[in-house]
C-alpha cells in the first residue's frame, strides 16, 4: 500500500539531504515563457509537507512542499506583473502567477501574526538543487478536504513515517511552541 501512496514528487522516491551550503537562489514558476523569477538571499527554513488546501501542489500531489524565509530576503526579480494575489482575506496572501497559477511566495502582511517577517515559498520551485529536505508534514487530515478519501489516512501516514516525515494534523511541536510564545508576549503572559 505504501508504494502506492504519492505524497509529492520532491519525495515520492525519498527524501533527499541538502547540500549542507545551500544559501538561496530562484525561484521560477512553470510558465514556457516569461516565467516570474523570485530572488532568495538565504537559506530556508521550516520546511514541510503541507496538506492544506490553500498551498499550491504540483499535478498528482497530495501534499506541497512549503518553507519559509526571512521577508527582506525575497525579491521578485521578472515578470513581477504577473503576479496576483489568491485570497486577499487569507492570514497568508499567496502570490501566484496569472499564467500558470504556480503559487511563488505567501506573505503575511499582519504584524501581529506569530509568522509576521517569514514569507512562505515552495522550495522545489528552485532553479539550484541542494536545499535543505522537508522535516516533517504538516495538516495531515486536511488532504480529506482537498478529497482524498478517509479511509487512506492510514497509509498516507504510514508513508510519511518511511519517509521520516513526521505527521502533525497542525505545526510541528517546535514550530506550535513558538505561535504559543508569540500569543503569551503579546497577551502579557510572558515577558517580552
Amino acid at each position: 500500500m505504501a508504494d502506492a501512496v504519492h505524497i509529492h514528487p520532491a519525495v515520492d522516491a525519498g527524501v533527499k539531504p541538502g547540500s549542507g551550503s545551500f544559501n538561496g537562489g530562484t525561484l521560477v514558476c512553470k510558465c514556457a515563457q516569461d516565467p516570474v523569477k523570485v530572488r532568495i538571499d538565504s537559506n530556508i527554513a521550516y520546511n514541510h509537507a503541507c496538506g492544506c488546501t490553500k498551498c499550491w501542489k504540483p499535478e498528482g500531489a497530495a501534499f506541497s512542499v512549503v518553507a519559509v524565509v526571512p521577508r527582506d530576503k525575497l525579491h521578485v526579480t521578472a515578470n513581477e506583473n504577473k503576479l496576483q494575489v489568491v485570497d486577499p482575506n487569507a492570514a497568508i496572501q499567496r502570490h501566484a502567477c496569472k499564467g500558470c497559477g504556480v503559487h511563488m511566495y505567501g506573505r503575511i502582511e499582519n504584524k501581529s501574526h506569530p509568522f509576521y517577517g517569514f514569507d512562505f515559498i515552495h522550495p522545489e520551485l528552485f532553479q539550484e538543487s541542494g536545499w535543505p529536505p522537508p522535516e516533517f508534514a504538516a495538516f495531515v487530515s486536511s488532504v480529506i478536504e482537498s478529497g482524498v478519501k478517509p479511509d487512506q489516512m492510514a497509509g498516507i501516514r504510514s508513508r510519511l513515517k518511511e519517509l521520516g516525515l513526521e505527521p502533525y494534523d497542525c505545526l510541528s511541536p517546535p514550530l506550535m511552541d513558538a505561535i504559543a510564545t508569540h500569543v503569551a508576549k503579546a497577551s502579557g503572559v510572558l515577558a517580552a
